[in-house]
């Protein structure tokens, strides 16, 4: 086998990998030693920042296939019957920072990146079909309630229900966190949800709002052996200490043992014209859709079948934005959305450079990029030598579709310019469904790992009065569930006392 030489990163070879150029045997270290200053300039700027939220996450690739005719309802190319579209997942925690354990109770990441022949489309969501608030002006407020204390550098129970308690639209959100999803098994073994409302818009321009759900293939089965969803809190934590990168070194090990997971997806529709009157704000992404009202449509499979050649280039710097959107796709007035379509490309360009677009993971695959920005740091595409730099142009290059204009429209949205809550509809109670998930579709026994669940974590609350609130927030949800979780609390205080 021929010999491979070290080289720089400029290709030129050096003379040793292990010993610095000093002046004499014993002497110090010279500044002229080019190579060890490369190396030790670029090691100390490997990592990138962080993300702020979803920091710590794995992913893989794979394939989605449009398996079923949704082609009424969208004219977008990837959902065209036998359509196939190359896709990356990532999954993630979202308050945990890099280094912290898999098995925390958090809500988990779920975010799809479609490579398709119109360009990319990214669905970004969670494990949960629902959010914490519904407006995105509160999001810096909730994600600081979750993350570390300035002055202890440490998390802190009493400012996450000190949040909580004052803010109601939480409620349906945190009984999903509290219950057996707080913690999921696997990643391979929990759904996904885009959380907001889309739309979709046919090829004669009919439009329609849609949710999308990632049913796992591997969940039921899941249920079957172990009797529920998820990790109980015992085990999350008992798994946090043997193995802090536990969902991560499953989904590798599993796609590499050729164990490929799958989802299928399945979209809920509401005419266009019934969000205007239907009974609760079909935008407000702390409610669901009724399935009775909205039943699943299958639309196709999505399969994670390899795992990235480094992790660092195709995960870690591996952009989504819910601003990336297809023809045939499109946003709704929901709050949080549109502060969401700012701030993930916004985070990307601080994160990763101004022309994160342009790194392999996240450029377009199939589609002809045609694009007038430029320069910048970091750029190494070349701009096209034959395409004028600006728009309009009297040269031919690249114009705007005015089709598309049509599809970016939210028609019947108007009004003053003001700072307000949205206009309730008559089923729009913050505790409703937070209350008819507890009592309509949790068991007996589901109910008592919540009420063990909420008790545990409200028992670090520090602060009486939040304390007292929490307990008020919870017998909002169901009275005898907040009986409950208040009976166990104080009765564990009193026992310390």
């Amino acid at each position: 086998m021929t010999a491979r030489f070290t080289t720089n990163d400029f290709g030129i070879p050096v003379g040793s990998d292990q010993h610095s150029l000093t002046l004499g045997p014993n002497g110090p270290i010279l500044l002229q030693d080019h190579y060890l200053i490369e190396k030790l300039a670029h090691f100390d700027r490997e990592r990138v920042p962080e993300r702020v939220v979803h920091a710590k996450g794995g992913g893989a690739f794979g394939t989605f296939t449009a398996t079923e005719d949704v082609s009424a309802y969208t004219r977008a190319a990837l959902f065209q019957p036998g359509a196939q579209s190359e896709v990356l997942l990532r999954f993630s925690t979202v308050a945990g920072e890099q280094g912290s354990p898999d098995t925390w109770r958090d809500p988990r990441g779920f975010a799809v990146k479609f490579y398709t022949t119109e360009g990319n489309l990214d669905i970004v969501g969670n494990n949960t079909p629902v959010f914490f608030i519904r407006d995105a002006m509160q999001f810096p407020d909730f994600i600081h309630s979750q993350k570390r204390r300035s002055r202890t550098g440490l998390r802190d129970n009493t400012m996450q229900w000190d949040f909580w308690t004052q803010v109601p639209a939480s409620a349906h959100q945190v009984t999903y966190l509290m219950g057996d999803r707080g913690i999921p098994r696997s990643w391979r073994e929990q759904n996904g949800y885009g959380s907001h409302t889309f739309q979709w818009i046919n090829a004669s321009g009919e439009r329609f709002w849609v949710k999308y759900h990632f049913l796992s293939n591997q969940k039921d089965d899941f249920i079957a052996r172990h009797g529920h969803e998820g990790f109980s809190q015992a085990e999350g934590d008992q798994m946090a200490a043997v193995d802090a990168d536990f969902h991560r070194r499953d989904l590798f090990e599993a796609i590499e043992g050729a164990d490929f997971p799958s989802w299928d997806l399945k979209v809920q529709i509401m005419p266009y014209e019934e969000a205007a009157h239907y009974r609760i704000n079909p935008f407000d992404v702390t409610k669901v859709w009724p399935h009775g009202d909205f039943p699943l449509v299958p639309v196709g499979r999505l399969e994670l079948n390899r795992n990235p050649a480094d992790f660092f280039a195709e995960i870690e710097q591996a952009a989504f934005s819910p601003a990336n959107l297809v023809p045939g796709t499109g946003l709704s007035p929901d709050r949080m959305l549109m502060g969401r379509i700012f701030s993930y490309p916004d985070t990307h360009r601080h994160r990763i450079g101004p022309n994160y677009a342009q790194l392999p993971v996240n450029r377009p695959k199939a589609a002809l990029k045609r694009s007038y920005s430029r320069d910048g740091a970091m750029s190494f595409e070349n701009y096209p030598a034959e395409q004028p730099e600006y728009a309009p142009n009297g040269f031919g290059g690249p114009h705007a579709d005015p089709r598309l204009t049509t599809e970016e429209n939210l028609s019947g949205v108007s009004g003053d310019v003001l700072r307000s809550v949205e206009t309730p509809r008559p089923d729009d109670g913050d505790f409703n469904q937070a209350g008819d998930l507890v009592r309509t579709v949790l068991d007996d026994a589901a109910r008592d790992r919540l009420v063990g669940n909420i008790a545990g974590h409200v028992m670090q609350v520090t602060d009486d009065s939040v304390r007292s609130r929490a307990f008020g927030y919870w017998k909002s949800v169901d009275a005898e569930l907040g009986a409950r979780v208040e009976n166990v609390v104080t009765t564990a205080l009193a026992g310390r006392g």
